[in-house]
């Protein structure tokens, strides 16, 4: 199982990263267990200055952009 966070404000564009990861999960069928962060305590304990993030098993996979679809399938499939 993908271990997959979103990290981000609940700005518009973190909420598009969000709605992207399911969307590829639902594609893919990958198991996942999918964790949105918004409270800025919990994201300074991850080092993020710019969000979106998109963090796929611990590693920071995207950051301070949308991740498109296509790109998180890519993710989760390698």
């Amino acid at each position: 199982m993908k271990h997959i966070k979103v990290l981000g404000p609940g700005c518009a564009k973190c909420k598009t990263t969000y709605n992207n990861v399911l969307e590829a999960i639902k594609q893919t069928g990958v198991e996942a267990e999918v964790i949105k962060i918004e409270d800025i305590m919990e994201m300074i304990k991850y080092d993020v200055l710019t969000t979106p993030v998109l963090m796929i098993d611990g590693v920071t996979k995207v950051k301070g952009r949308v991740a498109d679809i296509n790109e998180i399938k890519q993710f989760l499939t390698a």
